[in-house]
C-alpha cells in the first residue's frame, strides 16, 4: 500500500501525517527515502534537471509508472538521458507542479513510483 500524501507548502511535504522537508523518492515497496540530488547536482550544477545516474537509482525493476513532482514553479525536468532511460525501461513518467503530482499519486494504481520535489 502506497503512503498516503496530505499535502505540501513550499518546502515540505506532508506524508501519512508527517512532515518531511525535503525531496522524497517512494518506492514500490512505500519506503520514503531522501532523494539523491546530488546525482544530478554533480552532473548539471542543479537539481532541477535528472541525470542518468539519478534516473538509474530511482528506477526499481517492475515499475510501471513514475510521478514525479516538479517543485511548486515545477522546475524539475528530466534529461534527455533520463528520459531515454525511463522510457527504454517502459516506465510511463507523469511530470507535474507538485501539488498536482500529489494527487495523482493518491489517484494511482499498479506498481507506481514518486519523485517529490518540495521547494521550486
Amino acid at each position: 500500500m502506497n503512503p498516503r500524501i496530505d499535502g505540501t507548502k513550499f518546502g515540505s511535504i506532508t506524508i501519512d501525517g508527517s512532515d518531511i522537508e525535503h525531496d522524497v523518492l517512494i518506492r514500490l515497496s512505500g519506503k520514503i527515502k531522501k532523494r539523491k540530488k546530488k546525482l544530478s547536482k554533480a552532473v548539471f550544477g542543479t537539481s532541477h534537471i535528472i541525470s542518468l545516474e539519478e534516473a538509474e537509482h530511482i528506477f526499481e525493476k517492475g515499475t510501471e509508472r513514475l510521478i514525479i513532482g516538479s517543485g511548486h514553479d515545477g522546475n524539475v525536468t528530466l534529461s534527455k538521458e533520463a528520459s531515454e532511460y525511463f522510457q527504454k525501461e517502459g516506465v510511463r513518467v507523469d511530470l507535474s507542479p507538485t501539488p498536482e503530482a500529489i494527487h495523482q499519486w493518491n489517484k494511482a494504481k499498479g506498481p507506481t513510483i514518486g519523485l517529490f520535489h518540495v521547494t521550486c
